[in-house]
């Protein structure tokens, strides 16, 4: 049990709270197990425990070591056979080379149909589509400004200069009309 080991340990010059310590990594590690019975908490461990935990360590060790060379055994395959038909040649240079012609004539065309985005049809009618939207927004929103100017004039009566000196204050004129 813990006490006891708590117990033991300053009479063999060991600070009890460190005997609490060690014991609890050595159960975190494994390498005691721990069990609770009745009240009583017990510590122990077998010679035969510590042997198996290195054979099962062992054998995940070497099942990793096969499956880690099988598959450096399939990419050393895959390169080579990526390396074949790659080999240095004039062919393979003209190639490349007309590839890097056709991608820099590629990006050159478009960046040039970004310099026409503005004047797309499709950009335009979406800009007409959103200027509408905005349009009836924009008087639905009048239309709600002047509802609540009607009510707030109809319940609040005596207040009417206070109103139109906050209407102004938030910029709300005599001017103010739809669109």
């Amino acid at each position: 049990m813990l006490k006891e080991l708590e117990k033991l340990g300053p009479k063999k010059g060991v600070i009890s709270q460190s005997v609490k310590d060690v014991v609890q990594s050595l159960v975190d590690d494994d390498l005691v197990l721990k069990d609770k019975i009745g009240t009583s908490v017990y510590f122990w461990s077998l010679p035969s425990c510590a042997g198996n935990q290195l054979r099962n360590a062992h054998n995940k060790l070497e099942s990793d070591l096969s499956s880690c060379t099988k598959r450096l055994a399939e990419l050393d395959e895959q390169r080579e056979s990526l390396k074949r038909g790659r080999e240095e040649s004039d062919d393979r240079e003209m190639a490349l080379e007309e590839l890097k012609t056709i991608e820099l004539q590629y990006k050159k065309l478009k960046e040039e149909l970004s310099l026409f985005a503005d004047n797309d049809p499709a950009a335009i009618e979406a800009m007409k589509a959103a200027i509408e939207i905005a349009h009836s927004a924009s008087n639905r929103w009048t239309d709600n400004i002047f509802t609540l100017q009607h009510w707030c004039s109809s319940n609040f009566p005596e207040a009417k200069e206070q109103l139109e000196h906050m209407y102004k204050e938030v910029g709300i004129t005599e001017d103010l009309d739809y669109l």
